[in-house]
């Protein structure tokens, strides 16, 4: 791949990485990462009938909110203690500590679209699929002919959607479009992979003929247990925006889909080329403090420093 001068969403860089890490971030008592709650937060209130522009803003502020926060959401927040008031005080402030890369006009919007009262470690009232898409891993990189390379821990699908839907809305403005149908896009464009397995680009061209068929069948037993006027909408959306990026709302979805799957990759490499003086030195494992001194002759004594 060539390498080009960095572009308008160069901007982002640093708060697309930090909304990814949501993918990696649990609490104790939840099987799932902050990012597979944000995905199940953006079903339950589409599904509840939430106008899907305001589902859209307020997911992406909350991703944008708990780049920061981590784990740490409203429920949390009510369970020690504040009121509600205090903990959208908290939540704003987070925001707004990851949000100076955002343009004033979009981040002012997305600002307006935060509460204090998230709970992202609960999927209830979700469709079951979403529990699936949640459960289901992803291949990653494959190809025809090449021995499977297995990268751990492997996103799920509801981790990916998730960034592609947030990635998208950030990057609409670059498309001059709102992002609220590539948003959406995000959300149903892997409804399949809550029954079929991913086994990637090399499984795909082994199903073959077979593949646009059985991701058809599978996508709408998924849609058919949808309200109507959503699955309606689903069903359009992914006919018309899927295929190309002859639609600002099209380029917009399949910049979110792209940012994050090379993002997710460039994880993996940078986990395997992790080094023990990364965490002693650049990160300062043993900080200063009164037992700093102590704590480096332990690992002297040790050996393991």
């Amino acid at each position: 791949m060539t390498t080009a001068a960095a572009g308008p969403l160069a901007r982002y860089a640093t708060l697309f990485d930090d909304i990814g890490a949501l993918k990696r971030t649990r609490r104790a008592g939840a099987s799932h990462s902050v990012a597979a709650g944000l995905f199940a937060h953006a079903w339950r209130r589409a599904i509840e009938g939430v106008d899907l522009g305001e589902v859209a803003r307020e997911t992406t502020a909350l991703a944008i909110a708990a780049s920061r926060l981590g784990a740490i959401d409203g429920a949390i927040l009510a369970r020690g203690g504040l009121d509600a008031a205090q903990r959208l005080a908290v939540v704003c402030d987070a925001f707004d500590r990851a949000a100076a890369p955002i343009p004033s006009e979009q981040r002012v919007t997305l600002r307006a679209a935060l509460t204090g009262d998230a709970d992202l470690a609960s999927f209830g009232d979700v469709p079951m699929f979403v529990f699936a898409l949640a459960d289901q891993p992803r291949a990653g990189a494959t190809a025809p002919d090449a021995p499977r390379l297995v990268l751990e821990p492997p996103e799920s699908h509801a981790e990916h959607c998730l960034a592609v839907c947030v990635y998208a809305v950030l990057a609409a403005p670059r498309y001059d479009t709102s992002g609220e149908d590539a948003f959406l896009l995000g959300m149903v464009h892997h409804l399949h992979n809550a029954v079929l397995p991913d086994s990637g680009f090399a499984g795909e061209l082994l199903l073959g003929a077979h593949l646009d068929a059985i991701v058809e069948r599978f996508t709408e037993g998924v849609l058919g247990d949808l309200p109507q006027e959503f699955a309606t909408r689903a069903r359009d959306v992914r006919t018309r925006l899927l295929p190309s990026t002859d639609e600002p709302e099209a380029r917009a979805f399949h910049a979110g889909d792209v940012i994050d799957r090379v993002l997710q990759v460039r994880q993996y490499a940078r986990v395997a080329a992790f080094e023990m003086s990364h965490a002693l030195d650049d990160l300062e494992l043993v900080h200063a403090g009164p037992i700093q001194r102590f704590h480096l002759g332990v690992l002297v004594e040790a050996g393991l420093a």
